[in-house]
């Protein structure tokens, strides 16, 4: 590889991780816009395990939309936190590439009154569409979940989110 092949590459690599982190921080602000503008505009492949397996973003981005702007009583019932880390990416051609991360998640959900805190792996293909990088296959493989009450005298407040209600 030469050194301009080498600086292409990584330049590949952290526009992917920047692809991944608009991705989280789409999910944890309630846009579903940003989520979707994360994959490829047809045919993406999404294996979110017991959530469901899809062959295009838009049904996993409708659910994620239901969940997400659920409210009651004028306030939201699920927040959620995706701390994503280890990229392992690897360009495999032009305009191609894989890459796995290990995603630490929690989730508040306020009619249930419990706090989820998982941890898994994503496995993902990159395709450049239209001139960016974006996520042709999302495969998500939890590895253990703890779920547990929350506790009566926590305090939850919301903040601004994509739906520009708080």
């Amino acid at each position: 590889m030469t050194v301009e092949e080498r600086l292409a590459a990584l330049e590949d690599i952290e526009q992917i991780k920047a692809l991944k982190h608009r991705y989280w921080r789409a999910c944890d602000r309630k846009d579903p816009q940003g989520f979707r503008d994360a994959f490829i505009a047809h045919g993406a492949v999404i294996d979110y395990g017991p959530l469901g397996v899809f062959d295009d973003v838009e049904p996993m981005a409708q659910i994620f939309t239901q969940i997400a702007f659920h409210r009651v009583d004028g306030k939201h019932v699920v927040f959620d936190m995706h701390h994503g880390m280890h990229p392992d990416i690897t360009v495999t051609g032009p305009g191609t590439a894989i890459g796995r991360w290990t995603l630490r998640f929690r989730q508040v959900n306020t009619v249930e009154q419990t706090e989820s805190v998982s941890i898994g792996e994503y496995n993902d293909e990159y395709v450049i569409e239209d001139g960016e990088w974006k996520t042709s296959r999302c495969v998500f493989t939890q590895y253990w979940s703890i779920t547990r009450p929350l506790d009566p005298a926590a305090t939850i407040t919301e903040g601004a989110f994509a739906d520009g209600e708080a």
